[in-house]
């Protein structure tokens, strides 16, 4: 097969591109380097069957340039995390949605079936233990900048889910549960890299908040395999899919945690939101999966551990 991934220099995607090229497959990848990075892809095996092309998914010819003979569309390209969206909040509104929709026309356009990456940013202040896909929606005001992420990527989904009802594209969504690995930049403000350098650098580990907020992280080599498989069963079109750990673990624990991990005496900070993010910033206390309906799907069933994880981000920043 070939294989379009959008994003595909970032975190996950050259995950997913090392993935794909494993399976035999060819790739082509999509990536303006706003955020990915060219050496994510250069040393992995299989290379020779991967194409690079610097481009906006807001650009609808580039991304029709990208379609020759593609079989599957891995639609990941997105402005990602709170620092970017913060600090970029128009520019990545008109990222996150029209990127989205220029992706989807080019899908139809050629019968091609796309997964769509969503985030558990669309259950906003939902505390429920254990999230399914049809829980409830709490989010804050539109005129803070902090919802925004979650309202772009709830329209996502919705122009992902009309595409297939009323067009007929093959579609799956999906929704990533903090997912975390090596390759992850902390630039952005994704919490475990960022917190993994601090304390390799012996600097203060800064905890946004007062720490208690809970949430889990996944592997991504225990979130790359099932996008593949979601996509490639039939079954599975038409609906969306949390992908994640259940495991839990707090913001306070998790910089103790990599604090002993690194052997580091890095002190840990605590850092009001409003000197982090600036004024009318607003958290979620809690953000747990069910994955239920992805193993029911495909047998999803992630097996790395979190001190698995953080053993693989610090070997990495190491």
């Amino acid at each position: 097969m070939r294989c379009l991934i959008t994003g595909g220099a970032g975190f996950i995607g050259s995950h997913l591109a090392e993935h794909l090229l494993g399976l035999g497959h060819e790739v082509v990848v999509l990536d303006d380097l706003s955020t990915g990075r060219e050496e994510n892809l250069a040393g992995l095996p299989g290379r020779e069957r991967l194409r690079l092309v610097r481009g906006s998914v807001l650009d609808a010819d580039a991304v029709e340039g990208c379609m020759a003979g593609v079989d599957a569309i891995y639609h990941l390209a997105a402005a990602v995390g709170v620092f970017t969206i913060m600090g970029r909040t128009l520019e990545s509104l008109r990222t996150n949605l029209g990127g989205t929709e220029t992706v989807l026309e080019a899908a139809r356009r050629h019968g091609v079936p796309i997964l769509v990456a969503s985030t558990s940013e669309v259950y906003g202040k939902n505390t429920a233990i254990g999230l399914t896909e049809d829980a409830d929606r709490i989010v804050g005001s539109p005129l803070l900048n902090r919802w925004s992420y979650a309202e772009a990527k709830a329209l996502d989904e919705t122009l992902a889910y009309l595409y297939g009802v009323e067009y007929g594209v093959r579609t799956v969504i999906v929704r990533l549960f903090n997912t975390v690995g090596p390759r992850q930049s902390g630039r952005y403000g994704m919490v475990v890299p960022r917190f993994v350098q601090q304390s390799l650098a012996g600097e203060p580990i800064t905890v946004f908040g007062d720490g208690q907020q809970v949430r889990c992280f996944c592997h991504v080599l225990d979130v790359v395999p099932a996008l593949v498989a979601l996509l490639a069963d039939e079954g599975a079109h038409g609906t969306v899919y949390n992908l994640g750990n259940p495991e839990q673990t707090s913001i306070g624990e998790l910089a103790e945690r990599v604090r002993a991990a690194t052997g580091s005496r890095s002190p840990i900070v605590k850092v009001p939101y409003e000197e982090a993010y600036g004024p009318g910033f607003e958290d979620m206390e809690r953000r747990v999966p069910d994955c239920t309906r992805a193993f029911e799907r495909i047998g999803f069933r992630p097996t790395r551990s979190l001190d698995t994880i953080l053993r693989s981000v610090i070997q990495e920043y190491r």
